[in-house]
């Protein structure tokens, strides 16, 4: 089953519909498996949706950002700070990626998830076990 961070809250994905879309899987004219791990998702998303027959007529845009430790090792063309940069100018609509999310009509989420940043930033989902990250070449990276 798909990862609890995209199930929505009270909403548990139905084995059944899940069976369902696999077993509809093996009617299609195509060799078994051979649209990869698409065929899965399609399985995945029947139980998410509780539809035999999903649809992925909506697409949301998740951005997850967070600062490199090991950037202090010169490895990066940009300091770690210009990450929360990056966040604003995501959230009022200034990036690429915000043009691409209006343009297709989809849903932009951005989530701080290991930014230096201490200050809230409107529109953006704080979710992080930490501010930054450490230097993943000597220690992990994230862990709390």
């Amino acid at each position: 089953m798909p990862s609890n961070w995209i199930v929505t809250p009270g909403r548990v994905p139905s084995t059944g519909h899940a069976a369902r879309a696999r077993e509809r899987q093996a009617t299609l004219t195509k060799p078994a498996g051979s649209l990869g791990r698409l065929e899965q998702l399609a399985i995945d998303l029947a139980g998410l949706q509780h539809n035999d027959c999903p649809s992925a007529s909506r697409a949301e845009i998740i951005v997850f950002a967070g600062d490199h430790g090991i950037a202090a090792k010169g490895v990066s063309a940009f300091r770690a700070e210009v990450t929360v940069q990056m966040l604003h100018n995501f959230a009022s609509g200034g990036a690429a990626i915000s043009v691409l999310a209006r343009e297709l009509g989809a849903r932009l989420s951005l989530v701080d998830a290991g930014t230096l940043g201490h200050q809230p930033i409107s529109g953006v989902v704080v979710d992080k076990p930490r501010r930054g990250s450490r230097d993943f070449s000597t220690e992990p990276a994230m862990t709390g």
